[in-house]
């Protein structure tokens, strides 16, 4: 039986969609865009239960913004961390200053 890891998901929030990308744990662990959900309760739900089947400990984050904290707190209730991070905060390359969903997720 495989044990259940350690897994980090990165979101990136607008209004109607949130961009979904996990990173395994450890400096060797894969890093997987899995696309785009609605933004709506049900979907987020689905989403953290689809991926608390599949992983042990789900760690999620994402950037502050207009969409608030309301994310934050509805993963919370289910069960699992999630930082709401200062966009100030977040390194950033010089050549990655093109903004995608995409990209911010990951």
């Amino acid at each position: 039986m495989q044990q259940k890891s350690k897994v980090f998901v990165g979101l990136d929030t607008s209004k109607l969609k949130i961009s979904v990308a996990v990173a395994e744990d450890g400096r060797q662990g894969e890093i997987r865009f899995l696309g785009e959900i609605d933004n709506t309760p049900e979907a987020v739900r689905r989403l953290v239960h689809k991926l608390a089947s599949r992983h042990g400990e789900l760690l999620f984050c994402y950037e502050a913004g207009p969409t608030g904290y309301g994310l934050q707190r509805q993963i919370a209730a289910l069960g699992h961390e999630c930082a709401v991070i200062a966009p100030s905060l977040i390194p950033k390359r010089p050549g990655e200053r093109v903004k995608t969903n995409r990209r911010d997720a990951l």
